[in-house]
C-alpha cells in the first residue's frame, strides 16, 4: 500500500486506488427528495466523485445495499436501475455487493479506480492559485430547498442541480501532473479546502468577489432567507474539485484565491479587507 487513511482514496500498489461512500436515509437524504432510482444514481455518483478528485480512471463499482423491510421490489428494481445508470455512465460495472435488512435506506458504495499518478490532498505551496471547477453553492442551496419543501421557480435550477451531481473524472484526469493538491467537495467549501491546508502544512487567502455562482443564486437564497456567502463557503455535497496549481489548469475553473505560508484561511472582501473564517462545513457527530 502506498497511501493508506487520509485522503479522497487509498491508494495501493502499483496503480490501483479504492474508496468507499455511504448515502444514508435522514442523514443524506429523504424519499420524498427524488425517485429512487435518481437517489441511487446521485449516491454512486457520490462516491465515484472520489476517484476524480485522485485523478483515477474508473474501472468497477462494488454495491451493498441496506434495505427497511418496508421497501416492495419495485423500489428495489428502480434502485438497481439508478445504480445501473450512474456505473454505465462512468464506466466502472457494478462487479459485486451485498444486501441486508435495517431500519432505514442506506446506499453505500465502493469504487475502484486506476492511476499511477494519484492527485493528493498534500503538495499545495505557497504562490499556488485555489481553483474550484463549476459553480459553488448551488447544490448546498438545492438541498435547503429540498429540506424546507420549496421547488418554485428560483429554487428549482438548485433542486436540480442538487438531485443530479457530476463526478468531475475529465477533469481529475487533466490536472494529473498539473494540480499540486486536489480535494472534492462534500462536506463544505472551506471545510475541505481546510484538509489540503493541514496536508500541505499551509494557510490560503480566498477572494470573495471570484466566487463562481451560478445564474440567479443569490436571488435564489434571498427567497429561500439564507445567506449566500454562508451557503456557498460552508454548504456541501457539491462534489466539484478544488484544487490548486503553480500554472494556469488545462480545464475550465475559477480562480478564487491564493496559497500562503501562514497557517488558516482569510477572506478577502471586495473592498479590500480581510478577515479570517473558521469553516463550519458538515460533520456527521457536531450536535
Amino acid at each position: 500500500m502506498r497511501l493508506g487513511i487520509g485522503d479522497d482514496a487509498a491508494w495501493l500498489a502499483p496503480d490501483l486506488v479504492v474508496s468507499v461512500d455511504a448515502q444514508v436515509e435522514g442523514v443524506h437524504f429523504l424519499p420524498r427528495f427524488a425517485p429512487y432510482d435518481v437517489l441511487a444514481e446521485r449516491a454512486a455518483i457520490a462516491a465515484l466523485s472520489d476517484l476524480a478528485a485522485m485523478g483515477a480512471r474508473p474501472l468497477a463499482t462494488l454495491s451493498s445495499l441496506i434495505l427497511p423491510r418496508t421497501l416492495d421490489d419495485a423500489a428495489l428494481d428502480r434502485i438497481h436501475e439508478g445504480l445501473a445508470r450512474a456505473t454505465e455512465r462512468y464506466a466502472a460495472p457494478v462487479v459485486g455487493g451485498n444486501l441486508a435488512a435495517g431500519s432505514e435506506l442506506s446506499l453505500s458504495t465502493t469504487v475502484l479506480g486506476r492511476t499511477d499518478a494519484p492527485l493528493l490532498r498534500a503538495g499545495a505551496r505557497p504562490g499556488d492559485g485555489v481553483y474550484v471547477t463549476g459553480q459553488v453553492g448551488a447544490r448546498a442551496l438545492g438541498l435547503r430547498a429540498l429540506l424546507a419543501d420549496r421547488r418554485d421557480d428560483a429554487l428549482a435550477p438548485f433542486v436540480e442541480a442538487w438531485i443530479h451531481p457530476t463526478a468531475r473524472i475529465a477533469e481529475g484526469l487533466a490536472l494529473r501532473g498539473v494540480a499540486s493538491a486536489c480535494i472534492d467537495v462534500s462536506d463544505g467549501l472551506l471545510a475541505d479546502l481546510g484538509h489540503v491546508l493541514v496536508a500541505s502544512q499551509v494557510g490560503a487567502e480566498l477572494e470573495l468577489a471570484a466566487l463562481p455562482f451560478a445564474p440567479g443564486y443569490e436571488r435564489a437564497c434571498v427567497a429561500l432567507g439564507v445567506d449566500p456567502l454562508a451557503v456557498a463557503l460552508d454548504g456541501g455535497e457539491a462534489y466539484e474539485l478544488v484544487f490548486t496549481t503553480p500554472t494556469t489548469p488545462p480545464i475550465a475553473a475559477t480562480r478564487i484565491g491564493v496559497i500562503r505560508a501562514e497557517p488558516g484561511v482569510v477572506l478577502r472582501e471586495p473592498d479590500g479587507s480581510i478577515r479570517p473564517h473558521v469553516a463550519t462545513g458538515f460533520d456527521h457527530f457536531r450536535a
